[in-house]
């Protein structure tokens, strides 16, 4: 049975049909686990190539980071224009900020080409949690404009975030017209109907236990496939060893406040926000009218017990003057991280492919990482490559040690974003 997550997103999602687990023997060209936005991009790319594609998701479809997210859809990586061309030289990091780029897109597309309801908006702020900020973010905006040719952000100073945020926490910003935000479950329930129209099939409840080169066992029935697709991300768990020590996965928390009268003086702009802290906090404006507030992360996979009580000071920080509005929802899940906080793609032997690890920007790179398994099992693995000859280290321990050191650097850098 499905364990269910009180979030805001699960509220407020639209009705899904039945999708029962798989009984059985069962053949496809290509089994893709997990039902997020990976294996759902993944199954849906898949299919309209003409592939039998068969989809097993351990609960439901969006039951994961894909369907509890902030609902961000932020231009390029983790690492910004300056970064990106001090490890990879100019031409490689234009590359990979085009093909981010490219993930934005994608979003879009499909949202328009399948008349996906999900409450897509644009714009965002980048908002400096530090003064010291203020310069790098100058150089960041220079760098994308001159060397990644990308026109759309633009500095902002504190007078001016301030007529667009009711919040005097902020030193500045970079302002980014082509970024967005979305109701993320419904985008990946959306994917999941577009794939089920182009052919593929999706069982849920159909844990996968075992995996071997072109077979899968759950805990039902068997598949047998020619390709196989990993979509697991921080729910990989043990299924795959060999690339378990690669990520590390967090959890992060999200609340819903009631509807909201004031919510146009929050946000002017309805536009999404995120800061500058290596712990960040990230909010934005539902469509009816609630501050959607994500802040402080935990490693351990049980959950505080008080979700709300958890963030609510992380959101009075920014927003004081929401100190006697009522919380109506808070859940928490899952994501996943890599040493670069760069995407991990690749494939194993046996035919198996995967994208994990994508560090918080998982909305839009996810969708992207489905098109180019698509891509790589058609043949034309050139731009699955880009990502897949990204350098990764494991986690320092292995699966079994990489927690203590993990925990140990993050409180490092969350103490750093209190000075």
């Amino acid at each position: 049975m499905e364990r269910r997550v009180q979030s805001y997103y699960q509220a407020t999602a639209h009705p899904r049909p039945p999708r029962p687990p798989l009984e059985g023997e069962a053949s496809a060209d290509a089994c893709v686990v997990g039902g997020g936005l990976t294996g759902l991009s993944a199954a849906l790319h898949l299919a309209e190539r003409g592939y039998r594609t068969l989809l097993l998701e351990a609960e439901s479809v969006g039951w994961g980071a894909s369907g509890r997210n902030g609902g961000q859809l932020n231009t390029g990586l983790r690492k910004g224009a300056g970064e990106l061309i001090a490890l990879f030289g100019r031409e490689q990091a234009k590359r990979l900020f085009d093909m981010a780029e490219e993930a934005k897109a994608l979003v879009r597309e499909r949202v328009q080409r399948h008349a996906i309801a999900c409450d897509l908006k644009p714009g965002s702020l980048y908002v400096a949690h530090k003064r010291s900020d203020l310069a790098w973010m100058r150089a960041e905006v220079e760098l994308q404009h001159e060397a990644l040719g990308y026109r759309s952000t633009r500095f902002l100073a504190k007078a001016e975030l301030e007529e667009r945020l009711a919040s005097r926490r902020y030193h500045g910003a970079i302002e980014d017209a082509d970024a967005g935000h979305l109701h993320p479950l419904n985008y990946a329930l959306g994917l999941a109907g577009a794939a089920e129209a182009a052919g593929a099939r999706i069982c849920e409840g159909s844990r996968v236990l075992a995996l071997g080169p072109g077979e899968l066992r759950t805990a039902a029935g068997r598949v047998r496939a020619r390709y196989v697709v990993l979509g697991c991300n921080a729910y990989l768990d043990g299924l795959e060893p060999r690339i378990a020590s690669r990520i590390m996965p967090i959890a992060n928390y999200i609340l819903a406040t009631e509807p909201l009268s004031e919510a146009a003086e929050l946000i002017r702009d309805d536009v999404a926000v995120c800061d500058t802290k290596f712990v960040v906090d990230y909010f934005r404006l539902s469509a009816d009218r609630r501050l959607l507030f994500g802040g402080g992360e935990a490693y351990s996979r049980e959950p505080p017990a008080d979700i709300a009580g958890f963030v609510r000071p992380h959101m009075l920080r920014v927003f004081p003057q929401l100190a006697g509005r009522r919380i109506d929802y808070a859940w928490g899940g899952l994501l996943a991280i890599t040493m670069n906080r760069l995407p991990h793609f690749g494939r194993l032997a046996g035919d198996i492919y995967f994208a994990q690890g994508y560090s918080g920007q998982g909305l839009a790179l996810a969708s992207l990482a489905g098109k180019l398994i698509a891509e790589a099992v058609s043949g034309t693995a050139e731009r699955f490559d880009v990502f897949a000859k990204l350098p990764h280290r494991a986690f320092p321990g292995g699966t079994w040690l990489r927690k203590p050191a993990l925990v140990l650097g993050m409180l490092w850098y969350a103490l750093r974003d209190r000075l």
